[in-house]
């Protein structure tokens, strides 16, 4: 087994703090000349220990996982069990990150909890690291404003529609990945073309349903758009979907996976009394949407 600078945590979203303790394990794992290696777990552990309490997602589990190798460490998905969560402070950190995983050295986050009902602080790491013969870094709180970014703060800005600071706080747009289905051709029908993307996940935070100017990334080329999330009243379509209309852009997009950023909400959604209503407002929204996107 080879020694690791290993960090462990659910890392959702994988923001500007999450980052910070990436980069402080990428220097510490060069440093010591260690294996870098991070530890997250599948699913949150909320969903384990307290469903009813267990938060949307900022990233589901394949957009996290790309997140974290993109860092440089070589990432495990832990299950998330019940006998998982059972593990006092001491018995995880030697049945799991000594035993199994190498750990010379943890690098943490300044709010880390483990073990138990997160019983465990890294003081007590510390400790079990003088015993044990590992070292501990904890990372400073990356703040904005005062405030230490965290998970629930970004999402509490996503959730109310609030997308400029979650970005900032990312470090990204916030974004969805999914694959492109065949919808009713209603876009092409008025002119404008969309792409419709499959039901998420029902994890996936999403921000407030409305029109938004978005980008669209396929392949490694990122487009402009304008994107409807929400029902389609003027059709009659209740149910929530997402369609985007890339701007100068021809081709043929089914079955491909893109994703979806979202940059700015433009309106609600809205019911129109007439297709000449709607034509009217989505050339609009599209000017609105190509003007955000300038800035």
């Amino acid at each position: 087994m080879k020694a690791t600078a290993l960090t462990v945590g659910s890392f959702d979203g994988v923001h500007c703090g999450h980052q910070a303790v990436l980069a402080e394990l990428a220097r510490v794992a060069r440093e010591q000349k260690l294996e870098s290696a991070v530890i997250t777990f599948e699913p949150h552990p909320l969903e384990v220990v307290n469903p009813t309490a267990a938060p949307r997602l900022l990233t589901l589990p394949d957009e996290r996982l790309e997140l974290l190798r993109a860092a440089g460490a070589q990432v495990t998905v832990l299950p998330f069990t019940p006998e998982l969560a059972s593990l006092g402070p001491e018995e995880f950190t030697r049945d799991v990150l000594l035993a199994r995983f190498g750990a010379k050295h943890l690098v943490v986050g300044y709010d880390h909890g483990f073990g138990r009902e997160r019983s465990g602080d890294t003081a007590l790491l510390r400790r079990l690291g003088s015993e044990a013969g590992f070292g501990v870094t904890e990372v400073d709180a990356v703040r904005d404003a005062e405030q230490p970014i965290s998970s629930t703060r970004v999402r509490t800005a996503i959730a109310h529609g609030d997308l400029a600071p979650a970005a900032r706080w990312l470090g990204r747009p916030y974004s969805l990945r999914g694959v492109v289905m065949r919808g009713e051709g209603r876009g092409r029908g008025i002119g404008i073309p969309t792409i419709n993307l499959a039901a998420p996940d029902a994890r996936k935070l999403l921000p407030p349903d409305g029109v938004y100017a978005a980008r669209v990334v396929w392949r490694g080329t990122r487009y402009d758009a304008m994107m409807n999330q929400g029902p389609r009243p003027t059709f009659g379509v209740a149910e929530r979907g997402l369609e985007a209309h890339l701007f100068d852009f021809e081709g043929d997009l089914y079955g491909e996976t893109v994703t979806v950023e979202w940059v700015r909400r433009l309106r609600d959604v809205q019911r129109f009394p007439s297709r000449d209503a709607l034509v009217a407002q989505l050339a609009r929204d599209a000017r609105a949407a190509r003007d955000s996107l300038k800035r």
